[in-house]
């Protein structure tokens, strides 16, 4: 958001991280932007998706024309489809079009986004337009659309959010100084609608009463009430009828594109979102946990591998990559985790990391999809990156290719693999982190393994039940497992003509395995369309569609993906990388000839429009905690970059005039009741004392954990005896006479000795410790008591009984 002569812009201005600008060496001059002065919002949400349309007016409220950029920040599972802007003099128009680079390089001032997109501190997505000048007095009219699809809370609501383009309430300039009140209106309006009923709406602002359109309530309009939240985000969770563990909505097509078209057939939006138990830890349990270490990180990487390796679950597979010149896993295959195997593939890894060379991720990960999963194993890759691979696209697209098979965990060590980190992540329902120091690569990879044990609904498959004559095409596949918290929004396709008009419904039916157990749900969908023929299935079909054809194109499939995708782009307006965005200026003003009766048309340009990818100059920071409007599954380190960027892309901005606000008049930092999840690991590694204090916890007991068994117990030995400071002869003396098992002894004296010395090894041994008490409990629950009360003693302790389950 930026002001003043663009020409200039790449001599004069930098960015720093807190959304101000430095001109030259010397001048400081604080970022502002040209106000908004009202925002209308019509949001219609069916199931979970939403189609938004927007007007947003601005108005250049100073005494000096601005030249002004429109940036929007695009959220994940978003594609904006139609975007103008209108003033006095013109209206700037962004059009798709394929081969578009020709035209940029005709388009005056395109070199200023492309100093934007490498030049910003902040990583994103945006839609970046320059709209020109804007005289004083001037009004701007912005009108965006956009389709998004919306994630699901745990108890069944669908969460929507206003992007901050739209409700700009944290940028100082939108801040009276004197009355806190926001100097915009906001008028925001949503239709609901889903076949099982719209039951209730909550929201962090006043809105008028549920206002029901149909008779079955399956469809409802809601609206603002007064003004909007001054210090959070505008929220509205919308709930259904019965939660279910699968849904199905009918959207019609456009009446006005061919039949058998991706806009002209009707779309049914399928949620699948199984209930599923929480896992009780230490217990056996499937999985094939598969771990990919980039030789250059396999030094420091030792203390942490050994944590995770040893936290792993009795009953899983599991195998590791230390990825170079060539290919090749300690194993040829999974081995099933057992204490000999493990052994073997400690001793193997040093040696094995030693021979290897340059990374080649893209080759293991086909050695690693080529080969055979355990039967009834799901499989799940932990890919530990130190720098951006040459081929990332292609990584990308392979595992795209694969994403219904497996999840993804991924750890980058620098900030130019972390779109790569997180388009793997993303793409297969995982997580992706941005390790900022070798002291916390433990705390960030046991977090993550924690997730990745959750269990799931195995063996996922739908089958449909129609008239004779149609048929269903399920856009991108069905996942083969849904984890517990996580739901799969699937989008399916009816094509063809029904032969008997008289069946009114259909029916799809879900089946996977749970705990061993097989588990069936039939929904019955009406075969009339419903909806309003906004197509927000549609147009987020043809995003997941284009997804599917870019993973074509990059495996050398021809050319004929390559123009389905630039077709499939062009009719519903959602960007594809064959196409891109032009700006079409035209003049609103009347030109009169030198005739008196001779009028020439308006005038057009192409103008700066484009959807950038910002790259991050700067180092950015993993210690942020997560918001609402960021999804499960983003980088650390681009959240932060995320949320930062917010405070940049409200909208349009511009370099104004000094002395807009005192500095004792600031908006207050955001409600803490705005954070979804706040990760206390994330606050404690930004104290300055956090590194140093974990390195000597994780010295401390790391000894200890390299002498657990895969099982969870210890032996009596002379090497647990020096852990414990304490001589093996004292040891031996003090176990109590009811045990029979040495192992015993030794096991719950390891699991008092964390609890003992300091709180913060439970967090790195949480898992360890679950295994521990769980065969301590399968093997002498009657011995338990006499033991933990000989441990305190000799430990000089007093760690609760609940800690062993008494």
């Amino acid at each position: 958001m930026w002001h003043q002569s663009f020409g200039l812009l790449k001599k004069s201005y930098i960015c720093d991280t807190t959304g101000s600008f430095f001109l030259g060496k010397d001048l400081y001059i604080p970022l502002s932007t040209v106000p908004l002065c009202s925002a209308v919002v019509d949001v219609a949400i069916q199931d979970y998706v939403a189609d938004v349309a927007s007007e947003l007016i601005y108005q250049n409220k100073s005494q000096i024309s601005k030249e002004v950029l429109f940036a929007f920040p695009l959220a994940p599972h978003m594609a904006i489809y139609s975007f103008q802007a209108c003033s006095e003099d013109a209206k700037v128009q962004a059009v798709l079009q394929d081969e578009a680079q020709q035209l940029h390089e005709a388009t005056g001032g395109w070199e200023n986004l492309k100093y934007l997109q490498h030049q910003s501190e902040h990583r994103g997505k945006v839609l970046a337009c320059f709209l020109g000048t804007l005289s004083p007095g001037r009004e701007l009219v912005v009108t965006l659309r956009y389709v998004q699809e919306l994630s699901r809370e745990p108890d069944g609501a669908a969460r929507f959010m206003l992007p901050p383009t739209l409700h700009p309430h944290n940028m100082h300039y939108a801040w009276n100084c004197l009355t806190s009140k926001l100097p915009y209106s906001l008028l925001l309006t949503a239709s609901l609608q889903s076949p099982r009923g719209v039951a209730k709406v909550q929201a962090n602002f006043s809105l008028t009463s549920l206002i029901y359109t149909a008779q079955d309530r399956s469809t409802a309009q809601v609206s603002m009430a007064g003004s909007p939240p001054s210090h959070d985000d505008v929220e509205l969770l919308v709930y259904f009828g019965e939660p279910t563990a699968a849904s199905a909505v009918l959207e019609k097509g456009d009446p006005g594109a061919p039949p058998g078209s991706l806009l002209g057939d009707p779309m049914v939006l399928v949620m699948l979102a199984p209930s599923i138990p929480e896992a009780v830890p230490g217990q056996r349990q499937s999985g094939e946990f598969i771990f990919l270490l980039d030789t250059t990180f396999l030094e420091c990487a030792q203390d942490s591998l050994l944590f995770l390796l040893k936290s792993l679950p009795l009953g899983c597979y599991f195998n590791i990559y230390c990825y170079g010149e060539t290919t090749a896993g300690i194993y040829p295959r999974s081995a099933e985790y057992t204490q000999d195997n493990l052994t073997e593939a400690m001793r193997r890894i040093p040696s094995t990391g030693s021979s290897l060379g340059d990374t080649d991720l893209l080759g293991t990960l086909r050695s690693i999809y080529n080969t055979p999963q355990p039967h009834g194993h799901m499989r799940q890759l932990f890919i530990f990156m130190t720098g951006l691979p040459p081929d990332n696209e292609a990584i990308a697209a392979e595992v795209c290719r694969h994403r219904n098979s497996h999840r993804c965990f991924t750890f980058c060590f620098s900030t130019d693999s972390a779109s790569l980190a997180v388009a793997m992540a993303r793409e297969t329902g995982g997580e992706a982190d941005y390790v900022c120091s070798d002291n916390s690569m433990a705390v960030v990879v046991l977090k993550s393994l924690k997730r990745a044990l959750q269990p799931a609904a195995e063996g996922v498959s739908l089958s449909w039940t129609l008239p004779h004559g149609l048929e269903v095409e399920v856009l991108g596949g069905t996942p083969q497992f849904i984890f517990q918290g996580q739901h799969s929004l699937l989008y399916a396709q009816i094509h063809g003509q029904a032969q008997d008009m008289t069946v009114a419904k259909g029916a799809m039916t879900l089946q996977y395995s749970l705990d061993g157990q097989d588990v069936t749900h039939t929904i019955e969908f009406p075969l009339c369309p419903q909806g309003d023929g906004r197509l927000a299935g549609h147009r987020l079909a043809a995003r997941r569609l284009l997804k599917r054809l870019l993973r074509e194109v990059a495996s050398g499939s021809g050319d004929e993906p390559r123009h389905r995708a630039v077709e499939i782009s062009l009719t519903s307006g959602i960007i594809c990388p064959f196409t891109s965005y032009v700006g079409v200026r035209t003049s609103q003003r009347v030109t009169w000839h030198r005739g008196p009766l001779a009028l020439l048309p308006p005038r057009q340009s192409l103008i700066p429009c484009q959807i950038l990818e910002l790259r991050g100059s700067g180092r950015v920071s993993s210690c942020y905690p997560k918001s609402i409007w960021e999804p499960p599954g983003w980088l650390t380190a681009v959240s932060a970059s995320w949320l930062a960027l917010r405070r940049l892309t409200h909208g349009i901005a511009a370099l104004p005039q000094r002395g807009a606000c005192s500095k004792e008049c600031k908006p207050p930092p955001p409600s803490i009741s705005s954070l979804k999840y706040v990760d206390p690991w994330a606050f404690a590694a930004c104290s300055p004392h956090f590194g140093t204090w974990l390195t000597k916890a994780i010295a401390e007991c790391q000894e200890l954990v390299a002498l657990q068994n895969v099982d969870g117990s210890w032996a009596l030995s002379s090497g647990l005896a020096s852990v414990l400071e304490v001589d093996e002869a004292e040891i031996k003396g003090k176990m109590p006479a009811e045990v029979m098992e040495p192992s015993i002894w030794a096991t719950v004296l390891a699991v008092t000795w964390l609890h003992r010395n300091n709180k913060s090894y439970q967090d790195l041994c949480e898992l360890l410790e679950a295994k521990a008490v769980t065969w301590l409990c399968t093997r002498a629950v009657s011995q338990l008591h006499k033991c933990l009360e000989a441990a305190n003693t000799l430990l000089g302790s007093s760690v609760n009984p609940s800690v062993f389950r008494l």
